[in-house]
């Protein structure tokens, strides 16, 4: 429909149909175009879209409901009314089958065709809205890119890809900082159930009585605290995905509960005695070995089949190694944006130290080392002594770990780069000259 008048497309081989259908529609101000005959039709249809096409179901050569067919190819948004002389169920509901919007029996009804046709342009509206709508939330539910090139992270992509396709309920096993999350919303940005949110609860933050409001809801006057009803995490995913991050710290009842709720697809709110329909898929995540915990008696053995039938480990960081300068190089363009500096690049010698650590926080402590190096960094690279020391070396030349240990060495390293100039170092730490001179003496360094 656009800026313009809407666009109509009349067909019939009787003259005086024709002619009056133009005439009509013309008159409402409509951009009207007649033709008697369906191939005259198609030779239109290649250069030109029209919101809605009224056919003849009897005409020569080619009848009405082959030449929908065609249009339904050619502009799949098109709107379709058909009208036939000889109407018959048989007839219509071909048609309709086919999606006319509707039909209309000659001798037709000026009035009745108006209506028509005006409820015709405005579905072919909401057709395009929805269109435009999803290209939108297509465009909202996209996801961080999933860095790597590695053989690691090409299998996880590979899973992705692949499991996306389901329904599949999915565990996600890995260190913490691994990117867990991101790869549990890939899957989701991928599936039929992407125009539908994706509700994260992280399980380990609640103790056992709030999360099981978290999750159900309750109703109003369930509880002390309970002055209105309110849907759980449950119900607010229904239709879209449920994200159980740390789903080892759940307790043996909750898992119970949840079971249930995973195969009726039905809860029941705190203090509820009618079932609520909730239809959503189910991812988790862990970093704890749940068949250990099984074992052990700490996870119900249930459960941990009903949530693991489709299995990604997500690896750590120092098992794709190659992938460290790709993603210290992604952390650079979006903290650079972040903090307005002109930041590029690392040295060679600060992606040989980069590459060289073990990461035992993963991706997530990169991550926090990439941002604090942005901090005290100067364009146009980041430079060895601008990273935190600790990731310098895996040698016990660095000391220890205690916040006086990095205090220490993170003051000495910024010494360093200013050539023991305090003021400098002092604007660099974000501190006052009396500050830094107090811990050269609380240290014993030298300047």
């Amino acid at each position: 429909m656009g800026n313009g008048p809407a666009r109509i497309l009349i067909v019939d081989d009787e003259f005086s149909v024709r002619d009056s259908l133009y005439n009509w529609f013309r008159k409402d101000g409509y951009e009207v175009v007649a033709v008697d005959s369906a191939t005259e039709a198609l030779r239109l249809l290649k250069d030109k879209r029209f919101d809605v096409a009224l056919l003849d179901i009897k005409m020569p050569v080619m009848d009405g409901i082959e030449l929908q067919e065609h249009i339904n190819r050619i502009d799949p948004l098109a709107t379709v009314i058909m009208i036939t002389a000889f109407a018959t169920a048989e007839t219509a509901v071909r048609a309709l089958k086919q999606g006319a919007f509707d039909y209309i029996t000659k001798p037709i009804d000026p009035d009745e065709l108006s209506h028509i046709v005006r409820r015709a342009l405005e579905q072919r509206q909401l057709k395009q809205e929805n269109v435009q709508l999803r290209e939108t939330i297509n465009e909202l539910v996209a996801v961080d890119t999933i860095i790597g090139e590695s053989d690691a992270m090409r299998r996880v992509l590979k899973l992705v890809e692949h499991v996306a396709k389901t329904d599949a309920t999915v565990l996600i096993l890995g260190e913490s900082g691994t990117g867990k999350e991101l790869i549990a919303r890939a899957i989701h940005a991928n599936s039929a159930r992407r125009y539908f949110p994706i509700i994260p609860v992280n399980c380990g933050a609640f103790p056992e009585n709030l999360l099981e409001s978290e999750l159900f809801g309750h109703e109003k006057g369930a509880f002390t605290s309970a002055h209105e009803r309110r849907k759980g995490r449950l119900e607010m995913a229904d239709g879209g995905t449920l994200f159980l991050d740390e789903v080892g710290a759940i307790s043996s009842k909750m898992q119970v509960d949840l079971l249930r709720v995973l195969e009726t697809k039905e809860l029941v709110r705190i203090g509820g005695s009618h079932p609520v329909k909730a239809n959503f898929r189910v991812i988790c995540a862990t970093n704890e070995n749940l068949e250990t915990a099984v074992r052990e008696g700490r996870f119900r053995e249930d459960f941990y089949y009903r949530i693991n039938v489709f299995t990604i480990e997500a690896p750590p960081l120092r098992a794709r190694r190659g992938d460290i300068p790709l993603l210290a190089r992604h952390f650079v363009r979006r903290f650079a944006g972040q903090m307005g500096k002109r930041i590029t690049d690392f040295s060679p010698e600060a992606i040989e130290i980069l590459v060289g650590y073990d990461w035992p926080g993963n991706v997530r402590e990169l991550s926090n080392a990439i941002e604090r190096a942005m901090v005290v960094g100067t364009p146009p690279v980041i430079r060895a002594e601008d990273l935190p020391l600790r990731t310098h070396t895996r040698s016990a030349d660095n000391g220890g770990d205690s916040l006086a240990d990095v205090e220490k060495r993170h003051i000495a390293a910024v010494l360093e780069r200013t050539h023991g100039n305090v003021s400098e170092a002092a604007e660099i730490l974000r501190v006052d000259r009396v500050t830094v001179y107090n811990k050269i003496r609380k240290y014993g360094l030298r300047h």
